[in-house]
């Protein structure tokens, strides 16, 4: 591994978590520069992620996973369903619940979207060899374990 630069002790709490946080920005800024010729914004990439991911989650745990009022999940739902992006489907179990889908036109966007995230994260690690990328994976792993035993 390519030796790394010294950060002082004392500054090493304080960078590390701007540094986390600026790496997550400009990987999300790159993101959308790449997606806005599909015309997607932000949150209707995160939407057909998450539903790629998770099909036929209610928009309650939508919600939850965006970090959004529910309310606010369920305009993002209503312009994804005007574009034909997304359906609402009643829950066999419970008619009063909706459970949310892609549809096959999103499924193919949300194809898209993942191959251009991928390309992204492959882009962005040029710089670290194979076992390097493989620490940093583990490593940051290990602090969201620690950050969601954290979580109330």
């Amino acid at each position: 591994m390519a030796d790394l630069p010294a950060v002082p002790p004392d500054e090493d709490r304080r960078a590390i978590g701007f540094l986390i946080a600026d790496v997550a920005r400009l990987m999300r800024a790159s993101f959308d520069r790449r997606v806005r010729p599909m015309g997607l914004t932000r949150a209707q990439w995160q939407v057909l992620v998450r539903l790629g991911r998770r099909p036929g989650m209610t928009q309650s745990e939508l919600a939850e996973l965006l970090e959004v009022e529910r309310a606010t999940a369920g305009r993002m739902v209503d312009r994804l369903e005007r574009k034909a992006w997304v359906e609402r489907r009643a829950d066999a179990a419970d008619r009063r619940v909706n459970r949310l889908y892609l549809t096959a036109a999103a499924e193919a966007v949300q194809a898209r979207v993942a191959s251009l995230g991928g390309d992204l994260v492959d882009e962005a690690l040029v710089p670290l060899a194979e076992p390097e990328r493989l620490l940093l994976a583990s490593l940051l792993a290990r602090v969201k374990g620690q950050l969601q035993e954290m979580a109330p």
